[in-house]
């Protein structure tokens, strides 16, 4: 008997000498890669023009679309499709002047035999360098060996001896003297004690986390699975976000005006008006408190720990965004909330962790750091932020840390009365809804990540103060990004940006505050300790005063 065999779309053979490959993965939504283009074009002309310096030439894998007018890789399939004609073995270029989609073109770096290398541009305006850790971390997590470098304009001496060596060897060696094993923590037995409890407290009584559909954004590195949540005694409870939707539409108005006047009498303000296609209106906001009600009342329907929504797929269609709800709930004093039978405030005087864009890694550590900074005592309020951005400022430099979501009112100065209300961007958010923006306080804070690597959890930890800059420098940056949403300067020790974006393995970076230096410090200690006692490799990046 005969059978017609499948037969795998063909590959070209072989590149040429000093040839390299190029693509570009792009966002899910077509406003942001129609708006975005002009200047991953820009990119792609800069990183060729390296290349040529060289002796080396670029070919783009897949042609700019005559439809579209951009030539970024927009779905899975088209990255699918794109690495049919990148022969196995090339050098391979994936360049990001953007937000980017991880999973477009993770399938085919899987299988790809040949050295690749991730490249971004280090500006504000568009968050190449975001889409880049990204990328990174879910090549760390599948396990694909890689190369990375990023310029601010492609010409400087520290760019072109990397893509010199890459050329020549295939890899770049980063500085990576900052990472040190965790030591011993017999010197500090209480922050040790403490950290050893909380991990024994978390995996005998066990936690869930719900989560509203995972995966946002295409981060893969986002995604953890449930055997590594388990170990740690956190369990998933998988939500959708049509439950939260549909919980938002049992909400009465009257419950929905109530937070927006809790909000204005503590002092925040919103920018708004009447235009819902440009501008924030009392519509939006009503919606956005709907979702904070309906999100605490199916917490506490499903005993959930931390809670995250992804909002970018699927409800950003339907209603305004998610990033009011976010930081509110992540805030220990915050519009009260009564339980379906009207006997309880739910969660009074506490946050209820959550995890902006479903990002699990955030998760794990938002729960433990906010065991631990309840036993110290300490406000347990943590946000993540996008490592969006930075410059040097008086001899130092000071990084832009943002995020559209999550950031918590104690985080910035003058708590609620220091939060503007300003409509998300029409390009990434068509049915709009506020920010809760402000200006991060200056103070001592603990960073953190955790992350898969090597088919286990791994956890960077480190300080770093937030620093306050003069208004002018604040407003320039702020314009430089995302002026709609929380800004943090933030200084780290010991650790130069360039080690950091070598290094870090996600696009979000936890942060939370402690008192003063030592604290900050104790807290860190007994942070590590938890996460080691959990079976968590930990590496402290950077300069740890109580660990010298």
């Amino acid at each position: 008997m005969s059978y017609t065999l499948p037969e795998p779309a063909p590959r070209p053979a072989a590149a040429p000498p000093k040839t390299a490959y190029l693509i570009a993965s792009g966002d899910l939504r077509e406003s942001a890669n129609t708006a975005a283009w002009p200047t991953q074009a820009a990119l792609e002309d800069a990183v060729t023009a390296a290349f040529c310096e060289l002796g080396w030439s670029i070919v783009r894998a897949n042609p700019v679309d005559a439809t579209t007018g951009h030539g970024f890789i927009s779905s899975q399939r088209m990255g699918l499709e794109a690495f049919t004609s990148i022969p196995v073995d090339a050098p391979l270029v994936v360049a990001e002047a953007v937000w980017q989609y991880s999973h477009h073109v993770l399938a085919g770096l899987r299988t790809h035999r040949g050295p690749i290398l991730t490249v971004a541009n280090f500006v504000g305006d568009w968050p190449g360098l975001v889409g880049l850790l990204g990328l990174n971390a879910g090549l760390t997590k599948m396990g694909t060996a890689y190369s990375t470098i990023w310029s601010v304009d492609f010409t400087d001496d520290w760019f072109t001896a990397g893509l010199r060596e890459w050329t020549e060897t295939g890899r770049i060696t980063h500085d990576a003297a900052h990472v040190h094993p965790l030591p011993g923590l017999d010197a500090h037995p209480d922050e040790q004690g403490l950290g050893r409890a909380v991990a024994a407290q978390l995996q005998t009584d066990k936690a869930i986390i719900g989560v509203f559909d995972e995966g946002c954004m295409g981060m893969y590195n986002a995604i953890f699975d449930d055997e590594f949540l388990n170990a740690l005694g956190i369990y998933k409870e998988r939500l959708s976000q049509s439950a939260l939707w549909a919980e938002m539409q049992r909400v009465p108005d009257a419950e929905a005006d109530a937070v927006g006047a809790w909000l204005a009498d503590a002092g925040m303000r919103f920018e708004l008006g009447t235009d819902e296609a440009s501008e924030l209106t009392e519509s939006q906001l009503r919606w956005q408190y709907k979702m904070y009600i309906a999100a605490l009342r199916i917490a506490d329907d499903f005993g959930l720990d931390a809670v995250g929504i992804q909002y970018q797929q699927g409800l950003k269609d339907i209603c305004p965004a998610s990033d009011l709800a976010e930081g509110l709930l992540n805030n220990t004093q915050r519009p009260p909330v009564t339980s379906r039978d009207g006997s309880r405030v739910l969660w009074e005087g506490q946050a209820l962790p959550h995890f902006n864009e479903a990002d699990e890694g955030v998760a794990v550590d938002a729960l433990v750091t906010n065991r631990v900074w309840r036993g110290m005592g300490f406000d347990p309020a943590t946000t993540l932020h996008d490592v969006r951005w930075g410059e040097d400022f008086d001899g130092r430099f000071v990084w832009v840390y943002e995020i559209s979501g999550s950031v918590p009112a104690s985080h910035l100065a003058g708590g609620y009365a220091g939060a503007v209300g300003m409509r998300q961007d029409p390009v990434y958010f068509p049915l709009g809804g506020s920010t809760l923006n402000g200006v991060s306080r200056p103070g001592e804070i603990v960073w953190s990540r955790v992350y898969i690597e090597g088919g286990r959890l791994h956890a960077d930890l480190g300080r770093a103060s937030a620093v306050e800059l003069p208004p002018e420098e604040t407003e320039r940056r702020r314009q430089a990004t995302n002026p709609e949403w929380p800004i943090m300067h933030a200084v780290l020790h010991g650790v130069s940006r360039d080690q950091f974006m070598a290094r870090h393995k996600a696009n979000h970076l936890n942060v939370a505050y402690a008192p003063s230096g030592a604290d900050a410090d104790a807290a860190l200690i007994a942070k590590a300790a938890a996460f080691d006692a959990l079976g968590i490799e930990v590496h402290v990046c950077g300069d740890v005063a109580a660990l010298a």
